[in-house]
């Protein structure tokens, strides 16, 4: 009998049933977004560009590690919707425990990893001396804290998987809450700059964690959280691995692009338009959630209607995302068009740092106008499994396109912050075009799960159906 937490998405009028399921997910990503949008703008008002340019520098590492683990957990998340969809509850509940596991290992790991390379990273992204200690004390919180962060995106991942995203989003929207009201406690009031706002992060994820292992144990979900529950089952960790690890891959060096990105800025201009590009670089992840919801939701439900054999409606509910991210996202690129100056004066009241950032918004936004269909295109995909793919366009548009751009109009040319600024939208359109060509090919038909499946999860599923 489905769960509290488990929702059929292959039935019902296609539209209606996406706007139900990515609207939570929206907001919860909207929320999300918010609260690290709120580090920033509270430390621009009470600590200065510094701490703003140890935020920005700090947080591009673990936004690096946090992109990775989503990637991962992707993977899983197609799993789930195809089991869902196909009814396998053997292989939905071997998956679920053995990303939980992995993620838990993986934190511990890469936590002890961080903590030796986290100097080494920073010198080479340039850290501008002014902002090195404040950069160092953020990356070294969040670092200790990831098992809290790879935790709570683990588990959105299961319950968006079996259909749920109302709950997320209540988990989200409380560790907002405490998390703006720890930012002004810890910066505005403790005097406590990055490493404040670095701990009320840290402080709201583990909340949200908490919160969802809650509501599972209360639902009766299969993975109990006790010790004898954790274990990692060797055909899903396979399949986990085979279709989330590109996506890690893909997401791992797109932000990894960000760092050389980061480092060009530096060389270009110093503190200031550190400063000033990290706060459009929260902006541009506030106004790019919408479409990086829908998208995942399309993921989701495209994943349970290939499960369940029914490819028109996934096919549907790809393109009118790509319809839905479109307009929200078009809406966000005409504000930047009209007011790129205030929306950096949000973040800060120095005039340096405001124009450096409205100069790299200028350009960067046109990237807003492809985002909506690269999103949806690719979420569709994996749903299919073709992540190899994904990742084959995410490796072109980040390291053959956006990075050689960046530098070659903006160091070479000599164009500045205004020339950094078209990489973006330049590494998408060599993107979207790839994807174009993949889509007319007609191989994004072929199921990649089903093909990859284990022969005893095969038989699982024969055996439900009948």
């Amino acid at each position: 009998m489905p769960s509290a937490m488990e929702r059929n998405l292959s039935e019902g009028h296609v539209l209606r049933t996406l706007l139900r399921f990515a609207l939570p997910f929206i907001a919860s990503n909207m929320v999300q977004s918010f609260y690290n949008v709120a580090d920033m703008l509270i430390v621009g008002w009470f600590a200065g560009p510094n701490s703003m340019s140890g935020v920005n520098i700090g947080g591009q590492i673990t936004f690096i590690l946090t992109n990775i683990i989503i990637g991962l957990c992707m993977g899983a998340t197609a799993l789930i919707g195809q089991y869902m969809g196909a009814g396998n509850r053997k292989a939905l509940e071997k998956v679920t425990s053995t990303i939980i596991t992995l993620l838990v290992v993986g934190a511990a790991v890469i936590t002890a990893l961080m903590l030796v390379l986290k100097r080494p990273m920073l010198l080479l992204m340039q850290t501008p001396t002014e902002s090195y200690f404040e950069s160092d004390r953020y990356l070294t919180v969040t670092v200790i804290g990831l098992v809290f962060i790879f935790g709570y995106n683990a588990l959105s991942a299961i319950l968006r998987g079996m259909g749920d995203s109302k709950h997320p989003f209540y988990f989200v929207l409380t560790a907002c809450v405490t998390n703006i009201a720890l930012d002004f406690l810890f910066v505005a009031g403790f005097h406590w700059a990055s490493f404040g706002a670095a701990l009320a992060t840290i402080i709201s994820q583990a909340i949200s964690m908490f919160l969802c292992i809650s509501f599972m144990i209360r639902n009766r979900f299969h993975f109990d959280f006790k010790f004898r529950s954790f274990a990692i089952d060797r055909a899903q960790c396979k399949l986990i691995f085979k279709i989330g690890l590109p996506t890690a891959v893909q997401n791992g060096v797109t932000s990894l692009s960000f760092l050389f990105l980061t480092a060009i800025v530096n060389i270009v201009g110093g503190v200031n338009a550190s400063a000033g590009v990290g706060a459009v670089g929260k902006f541009n992840s506030f106004a790019f959630m919408p479409a990086a919801a829908i998208s995942a939701s399309v993921s989701t439900m495209s994943a349970q209607n290939i499960g369940a054999g029914r490819m028109d409606r996934a096919i549907k509910s790809c393109w009118q995302g790509c319809l839905l991210a479109a307009v929200i996202t078009y809406a966000f690129f005409a504000l930047v068009q009209l007011f790129p100056d205030q929306i950096v004066a949000l973040f800060s009241d120095d005039r340096n740092v405001i124009e450096a950032g409205a100069l790299y918004l200028k350009s960067f936004s046109f990237d807003f106008l492809l985002i909506p269909f690269i999103f949806c295109l690719n979420s569709f995909l994996i749903g299919g499994g073709h992540s190899v793919f994904s990742l084959f366009t995410g490796m072109l548009s980040a390291v053959l396109l956006r990075v050689p751009v960046c530098y070659l109009i903006g160091v070479t040319l000599g164009q500045g912050l205004y020339g950094v600024g078209w990489g973006a939208p330049a590494a998408s359109t060599g993107a979207l075009i790839a994807i174009a060509i993949f889509m007319l090919s007609g191989r994004w038909k072929h199921n990649a799960i089903q093909a990859a499946d284990p022969p005893e999860d095969l038989e699982a599923r024969l055996e439900t159906d009948t």
